[in-house]
């Protein structure tokens, strides 16, 4: 059962189903971000945008489109090049205190296209997957963020079934095909 911190040093149960990362009730597009880092909460009012230099609530009735372009896909040389690194840190870590990590690297950025009434922003979040997201998974979420922006009646309907999948879901992500059932129920 993996577990993140939250605010005030408590613990919540999380899952990762596609690009969302699903935290109890709380919705993320991409990795759910912990103090200044970049990152994207999904809210029945709109798209929170969190982090240094990208803070602000962005209403529903004034997102037009939410896009995702630069999206890592798994691929072989991937997960070879992740089971490498995980191989390396354990090594140094072993031979060296150097403390979690390394590097220290936070995970890599994707970049969310939010167009609204008023422009563009482009906003940043970090990767959950450590070696990317199945091609499937990468396009039902597009889906999914382009289906929230139809209108008050489906967005409403379908962030609440992904708060509520993550309310009683305890935490556990779960495997890729049970994700993209989930994501294809999403998007209806």
């Amino acid at each position: 059962r993996r577990r993140c911190a939250a605010v005030g040093g408590s613990e919540q149960p999380m899952a990762m189903v596609g690009l969302f990362w699903i935290a109890e009730g709380d919705v993320y597009v991409g990795a759910n971000p912990t103090g200044s880092a970049p990152g994207i909460r999904l809210t029945p009012d709109g798209v929170v945008a969190l982090g240094d230099g990208q803070s602000g609530l962005h209403l529903w009735e004034d997102v037009r489109a939410l896009t995702v372009a630069d999206v890592p896909v798994k691929s072989l040389k991937r997960q070879v090049g992740a089971v490498a690194d995980v191989a390396l840190d354990v090594v140094m870590n072993l031979g060296m205190t150097l403390g979690p990590g390394l590097s220290g690297e936070a995970p890599p950025l994707m970049t969310v296209d939010l167009e609204a009434h008023d422009g563009t922003y482009e906003l940043k979040v970090h990767v959950a997957a450590a070696v990317g997201y199945s091609p499937a998974e990468a396009e039902l979420s597009r889906a999914l963020l382009s289906r929230l922006t139809e209108g008050a009646a489906t967005m409403a309907t379908t962030l609440a079934a992904m708060s509520e999948w993550g309310r009683t879901a305890e935490g556990a992500t779960p495997r890729a095909t049970q994700r993209e059932e989930l994501l294809r129920g999403w998007v209806g």
